[in-house]
């Protein structure tokens, strides 16, 4: 079983993300947080998740930009800048297509853009892509222990 990371804000793209999942029949654990603060203290153990342990990192994280208290893209700047966190495969999520986001993001460490599709099936379709890839075909390094 590998651990996928939502970082969303949106409500409706959530239940979205976990009803996809559920479609799929996957086996992957899937962890929701809903700003860029819980996602940080997420991936290094803090505040309300300083019980986390810390070797079990994410394998994959699907991240909106436009998020509450910190940002996709300084969550992902913060996450590059650990040797703890940057091998971690982000794809960012969003329903923007400007050429400066997609431009920003691909600059900061994202592995991939992908744009929300608003039709259900759609997105089930997506997200199966993306989790067979990332979580499949692709081959991760192994973590390091701890936040650095």
């Amino acid at each position: 079983m590998k651990n996928v990371l939502l970082i969303e804000d949106s409500p409706d793209d959530i239940e979205l993300a976990v009803l996809a999942f559920k479609r799929m029949n996957s086996d992957d654990h899937l962890v929701v947080v809903e700003d860029g603060q819980a996602a940080l203290d997420y991936l290094f153990a803090k505040g309300e998740y300083r019980e986390r342990k810390a070797d079990r990192l994410p394998n994959l994280i699907l991240m909106d930009l436009n998020l509450p208290k910190v940002g996709g893209l300084d969550v992902l700047k913060q996450m590059r800048a650990s040797e703890t966190t940057n091998h971690i495969p982000v794809v960012i999520l969003s329903t923007s297509d400007e050429d400066k986001d997609i431009r920003n993001g691909y600059k900061l460490g994202a592995n991939s853009f992908v744009r929300k599709p608003v039709d259900f099936n759609e997105f089930v379709q997506v997200m199966k892509q993306v989790q067979e890839y990332w979580l499949g075909v692709n081959t991760h390094p192994t973590p390091l222990a701890g936040p650095q």
